[in-house]
């Protein structure tokens, strides 16, 4: 007698192993299905949404405010972060004063969204702060103690660390040696150790207990600016009154996204919010950097992350670190579009010296790993890469390759900086932090899914051999048991505008809140082309004869870009994402193919 299986436990239209590797399974189980179940028949809507927000963590009870997020019911008290009562007094008194404020930032896009946020608030109070954002190549990350010091020497009262500043010791206490008050504003991790610092608002140290450690550091210092807002109307400062801080929710929206934290709790209301905010083109640098970017129709998180984000961004990877948040402060439309447009030719560059680099780092990985199979960590190195983009690189081999994966760039001295990018369940932050403690590396940290690292050339051969050997076992096990969660099947006709707007409401999506992942049962594929430089476009037909339009991106030579080029003609299970593309005023239905398996 056969032993029955459970529907839900069984592989999702028998996929057990797709093109990409991976087992297609249900999202949620049958408590997941029951409670999606009721969800809908409470709340009265489609079962399809209900099953979305059931397997993101949502309660029937919790639906309604869940697609309907306000900072007012999501925002905490402020005060309930550590130091940020004496943040916002000190800044406050810097206001009151009349005080040469600094805002010391990072070169990333929360870097720049948050010395633009403080800078804008300060401004409106009638303070013209200085940014200084640190080389990438010449000054690394966060502080040091020649910049604070000329800072000082050009008269700054006050320096206001953002996105940055939690450990730097020697830095902060160069300033504090000058009797210069410090406060940072920042969302990393804490040592044990804090820097000297007059107030460090962080929700990542150790004795805060707001609960709050998910947000960025934009994110970090809207809160300090509401509780600095709050000050400046019970001192009955006229200017409080006429400052609209929701309307700076653009920048913060942009951060979230662009810093891949979780969306979830008050992140998610920042960026749905934000959004809003963001339509509105009230911030000329954006709106500028929207133009640039061909943005055609509302402004979306993808948008954000994937074609605003890299063009701040390229200002800090390979030109003026300060661009970025230069364009975020400035209102002359005319000098935005300056700015706007050397952001754009950047990145270009980026892309450029990107395909160059990559092309290198693959033939290098499939000459020392063959096709990774036999590998746990890929580790690329070369002469006269970019510094700035190797975490591009990185990113790039570990989806080419489905293991954990570092590029590193050595300069003519020996010494290699590199950055890795990990696979979902393998902490690569602690590896690097363990072959710092070996001194195998020079110095090195980061996270679970993203760490840097510093090495010397004649190093390279052991780090090869001790990540290997750390990650070994457990990245061969979670390759092994690769598994896609679906949130449910779709026919070509399902695909309406109708259900894609149900799911914005039910978004954004990203880290913490993942996209919605649907299957596309039994579709032949009519059409299948190259389009662009690597992408691979797919017209699809369900058997009732509807017709959808689909894309594969980066799919070129890869598993899934030569199935479906071979199985034109045939019967396919697709999964992917549903959304709306915009294109000279037109709004049409588009599917993006993530994975695929014959359909038997």
């Amino acid at each position: 007698m056969n032993e029955r299986v459970d529907p839900v436990e069984r592989a999702f239209l028998g996929v057990e192993r797709s093109v990409s590797g991976q087992r297609w399974q249900q999202r949620l189980d049958q408590a997941g299905l029951n409670r999606a179940l009721a969800m809908s028949q409470t709340h009265g809507m489609p079962e399809l949404i209900a099953r979305v927000i059931a397997g993101r963590g949502v309660g029937v009870a919790d639906a309604p405010a869940f697609l309907d997020p306000t900072l007012r019911d999501l925002m905490p008290d402020p005060y309930t972060l550590t130091d940020c009562e004496k943040a916002a007094e000190r800044i406050a008194r810097a206001i009151d004063r009349g005080e040469h404020v600094a805002i010391f930032g990072d070169y990333d896009v929360d870097g720049a969204s948050s010395a633009a946020l403080l800078y804008r608030f300060l401004w409106h109070f009638g303070l013209e702060a200085t940014i200084y954002i640190p080389d990438r190549i010449f000054e690394g990350y966060g502080p040091n103690p020649a910049a604070i010091n000329q800072l000082i020497d050009d008269g700054a009262q006050l320096i206001v660390t953002v996105d940055c500043g939690s450990t730097s010791i020697d830095s902060l206490a160069a300033a504090a040696a000058r009797d210069i008050d410090v406060v940072v504003i920042d969302h990393h991790q804490v040592g044990h150790e804090l820097p000297i610092a007059h107030a460090l608002v962080n929700p990542n140290r150790e004795d805060d207990l707001s609960g709050q450690g998910h947000l960025c550091a934009a994110g970090v210092v809207f809160l300090v600016l509401v509780a600095l807002h709050r000050l400046m109307r019970q001192r009955n400062d006229p200017r409080a009154a006429s400052l609209d801080l929701l309307s700076l929710l653009d920048l913060v929206a942009l951060a979230t996204v662009c810093d891949v934290v979780p969306l979830k709790g008050l992140n998610r209301a920042y960026v749905v919010k934000g959004l809003i905010a963001a339509r509105h083109m009230s911030n000329p640098g954006l709106a500028a950097l929207f133009v640039k970017a061909g943005i055609g129709g509302p402004v979306t998180p993808y948008h954000l992350g994937f074609l605003v984000g890299p063009r701040i961004n390229a200002g800090g990877r390979i030109g003026d670190a300060a661009l970025g948040s230069r364009l975020l402060t400035i209102d002359d439309a005319g000098k935005a579009a300056e700015i706007a447009a050397k952001l754009d030719d950047l990145n270009r560059e980026r892309q450029e010296m990107e395909k160059i680099m990559l092309a290198e780092a693959e033939a290098e990985a499939l000459a020392e790993y063959g096709t990774g199979e036999g590998a746990s960590v890929i580790v690329t190195a070369r002469d006269k890469w970019h510094p700035g983009i190797v975490g591009l690189i990185a990113a790039r081999l570990k989806e080419r390759f489905s293991r954990p994966a570092f590029a590193i760039a050595f300069d003519p001295s020996g010494k290699g900086t590199g950055s890795g990018r990990s696979i979902p369940g393998f902490d690569m932050g602690r590896m690097v932090r363990a072959a710092v403690d070996e001194g195998i590396l020079l110095k090195g940290g980061g996270h679970a899914m993203a760490a840097g690292l510093t090495v010397e050339r004649g190093n390279l051969g052991r780090v090869r051999s001790f990540f290997e050997e750390m990650a070994g076992k457990q990245v061969s096990e979670l390759v092994e048991d690769q598994m896609l969660d679906i949130d449910g099947a779709l026919g070509a006709s399902g695909a309406t505008f109708d259900l894609i707007d149900q799911l914005e409401k039910a978004g954004p999506y990203g880290s913490g809140h993942p996209q919605p992942v649907f299957a596309l049962p039994f579709h032949r594929i009519l059409e299948c082309r190259y389009v662009g430089t690597n992408h691979i476009r797919v017209s699809l037909q369900a058997m009732d004869g509807a017709r959808l339009e689909a894309m594969a991106f980066r799919a070129v030579d890869t598993d899934l870009g030569r199935f479906l080029l071979s199985s034109r003609g045939d019967q396919v299970h697709v999964t992917g994402s549903l959304s709306a593309d915009y294109w000279q005023g037109s709004r049409r239905i588009q599917f993006r193919i993530t994975d695929a398996a014959k359909a038997v």
